[in-house]
C-alpha cells in the first residue's frame, strides 16, 4: 500500500480532466459496429480538454472565523484533523497509509506532529478499522477512522450498520460510540472506474443511529468534519474526491463548525427547486445560470450537505414557492437517496406542485471506465430535465 501511495498522484490525479476528446469511428471488415479510438492532440488544443463536467464555484470569503487561509479540499480536510487532535488529547486517526499522509495527502505531517500513538496505520481490513474505531469511541475517546475510498467500505457494512448505528440503543445509553468518525474519499474522479468512483451515501441512508455528511467545498468541508468529530453520534463523512485539488478557497486557520442536518439555499429563485449534495452542487449551479440565460427561468438552488437526517423542512418550504423539484446525484437512480427526498416532497408538497418531480442521477449499472462522461448527470442531462419539467 506504501508503493500505491507513492503513485496515487499519477493513478488518480485529481486533476479535473474529461476523458471524452476525440473519437474515430472505425469500421471493422464487413462489421458494421463502431469502436471507440481516442485520438492523440498536442498544444492548444490538448489544453481545452483538461476539463471536467463542472466547473468549481466558490464561496465568498468567510469573515466571520479570523484569519483565512487559501486551501484545496485536501489541505482543509488537515487542516480540521490538526485542529481535533490539537483541541482533543484522546483524538487518534487511523487508517490504511495514514501516517504516510495517506494516499489523497490528507493526514501529511500528523503522524510528525502528534506522534505514532494518535497518528498510526492499520492492516487492510476495513471491518477492523470500524470495528477498531467502535472500541475506542466506547472508551469515550475520539476515534476518527479513514477508509481509503468509499467504494471498499463495504467490508465494514456489519459494524456500521449492526454495531456503530445501534450501540447506544441496545444499551438503553449505557454504552454509546459516539465520537465515531469515519471519513472515505467519494463519488466520481474522472477515471476512477467500477471500484474508485462509487457514492455509497443511500446505503447508510437507510440506518439510523448514524449521521451521513457531503460537503461541496473546502470551506464546507472543515466546517463539517470538525462538527461530525464533535458530534455524540457516530458520522460517516464522504469527501468528494474529485474537489480534492480541483477546489480552491479562502479557508479560516481557526477551528469552527457548520451545523449538521441544516440544507443550505445557495442561490434563491421562483421557478424551480434544484437540490444536490457534493461535486453535483456545482453542475446544478451552472444548471441555474443557464436555465436563467437561456430559458429565464429562476432556479433555487440546496446544497443538501447532510444525508441523514436530511433537512426536508428547507427543501418542502422551497417547492412549496417553486413547485417544482429537480434533484441529481452521481449514484445510480433506482434506490438513489432521490427517491427518499422525491416520496416526502409528494407526501408534503403534493397539492404544490406544477409538475412531476425529477431525478438526474446515474445509470442502474456499475460505474463505467472510458464511458464515464456518458455515465455521469452532467449539466446537459439537468437542463434537458429542467426544461421538460418547465414545459409540462
Amino acid at each position: 500500500m506504501a508503493a500505491f501511495a507513492a503513485t496515487a498522484g499519477k493513478l488518480l490525479g485529481l486533476r479535473a480532466v474529461g476523458t471524452e476528446g476525440r473519437w474515430l469511428r472505425l469500421r471493422g471488415t464487413g462489421l458494421q459496429r463502431a469502436l471507440l479510438q481516442p485520438v492523440s492532440v498536442t498544444g492548444d488544443e490538448a489544453l481545452t480538454r483538461q476539463v471536467a463536467h463542472f466547473t468549481f464555484q466558490p464561496d465568498p470569503e468567510p469573515q466571520e472565523y479570523g484569519q483565512t487561509q487559501k486551501m484545496n479540499l485536501f489541505q482543509a480536510i488537515t487542516s480540521a484533523l490538526d485542529n481535533s487532535l490539537a483541541k482533543d488529547p484522546t483524538a487518534v486517526i487511523f487508517g490504511e497509509d495514514v501516517a504516510f499522509g495517506g494516499v489523497f495527502r490528507c493526514t501529511v505531517g500528523l503522524r510528525d506532529k502528534y506522534g505514532k500513538d494518535r497518528v498510526f496505520n492499520t492492516p487492510l481490513c476495513e471491518q477492523g478499522i470500524v470495528g477498531f474505531g467502535i472500541g475506542i469511541a466506547v472508551t469515550g475517546a475520539t476515534a476518527i477512522a479513514e477508509i481509503q475510498f468509499a467504494d471498499y467500505i463495504f467490508p465494514a457494512f456489519d459494524q456500521i450498520v449492526n454495531e456503530a448505528a445501534k450501540y447506544r440503543y441496545r444499551s438503553g445509553d449505557l454504552f454509546n460510540c459516539g465520537s465515531l468518525t469515519i471519513r472515505a474519499p467519494w463519488g466520481c474522479v474522472g477515471h476512477g472506474a467500477l471500484y474508485h468512483s462509487q457514492s455509497p451515501e443511500a446505503f447508510f441512508a437507510h440506518c439510523p443511529g448514524i449521521k451521513v455528511v457531503v460537503p461541496r467545498s473546502p470551506f464546507q468541508a472543515k466546517g463539517l468534519l470538525l462538527s461530525c468529530i464533535e458530534d455524540k453520534n457516530p458520522c460517516i463523512f464522504f469527501e468528494p474526491k474529485i474537489l480534492y485539488r480541483a477546489a480552491v478557497e479562502q479557508v479560516p486557520l481557526e477551528p469552527y463548525n457548520i451545523p449538521l442536518s441544516q440544507a443550505e439555499v445557495i442561490q434563491e429563485g421562483s421557478d424551480v427547486t434544484l437540490v444536490a449534495w457534493g461535486t453535483q452542487v456545482h453542475v446544478i449551479r451552472e444548471v441555474a445560470s443557464m436555465a436563467q440565460e437561456k430559458l429565464g427561468v429562476s432556479c433555487e438552488v440546496i446544497d443538501l450537505k447532510t444525508i441523514l437526517p436530511w433537512d426536508m423542512d428547507t427543501v418542502c418550504k422551497s417547492v412549496i414557492k417553486t413547485g417544482r423539484l429537480l434533484i441529481s446525484h452521481e449514484a445510480p437512480l433506482t434506490g438513489g437517496f432521490a427517491s427518499e427526498i422525491s416520496s416526502t416532497v409528494q407526501e408534503e408538497c403534493f397539492l404544490n406542485l406544477e409538475a412531476p418531480i425529477s431525478r438526474v442521477c446515474g445509470y442502474d449499472t456499475p460505474f463505467p471506465h472510458i464511458f464515464e462522461p456518458f455515465y455521469i448527470p452532467d449539466k446537459w442531462k439537468c437542463y434537458d430535465a429542467l426544461r421538460k419539467m418547465i414545459n409540462y
